[in-house]
C-alpha cells in the first residue's frame, strides 16, 4: 500500500474510469423491441441503401455506442494531424484538467460523520495512535 500511494497515476485512474463506463454500458445489454429493430427504417432504406443519414441511426449511435473522450477512433492520418497524442498523454491531460477544475459537492454532514466514526473505530481496533 505504501508503494501504491507513492506510484499512483492519476492518468491511469482516468483510463480505468473510461473502461468501467464501457463495461457498464456493455452489461446493460442490447434491448430488442420495435424501436431498436427499426423494421420501418429497414423497409424505407431498402436493399443497397445505407443507414448513415437516417435520423434513427444518428439518434441511436449517440446513445447506444460507447462515447469515450480518451480512446481515439480517428484514422491514423487524422490522429497524426491532430498531434498524435497517445492514450497516456490524453489521460494525463484529462486528469490534470479534473484536478485543476473539478469542484466536488461536499458530503452531507451525516455521511461525513458516519465515515469519521468508521475511521475512528478502525483506528481503535488496529491500535492506531493519533
Amino acid at each position: 500500500m505504501v508503494d501504491l500511494g507513492m506510484t499512483l497515476d492519476f492518468g491511469q485512474l482516468v483510463v480505468d474510469n473510461e473502461i468501467a463506463k464501457m463495461v457498464r454500458r456493455t452489461l446493460m445489454g442490447i434491448p430488442v423491441n420495435e424501436e431498436t429493430l427499426a423494421v420501418d427504417v429497414i423497409r424505407k432504406v431498402g436493399t443497397g441503401g445505407h443507414f448513415l443519414m437516417e435520423e434513427h441511426t444518428l439518434a441511436h449511435m449517440r446513445t447506444d455506442q460507447s462515447q469515450s473522450k480518451l480512446f481515439d477512433r480517428n484514422t491514423r492520418q487524422n490522429w497524426q494531424a491532430k498531434g498524435a497524442k497517445d492514450l497516456a498523454t490524453r489521460a494525463t491531460e484529462e486528469a490534470r484538467f479534473i484536478l485543476e477544475n473539478h469542484k466536488p459537492q461536499p458530503l452531507p454532514s451525516s455521511t461525513a460523520q458516519t465515515l469519521r466514526e468508521m475511521i475512528e473505530e478502525a483506528e481503535r481496533r488496529w491500535g492506531v495512535k493519533k
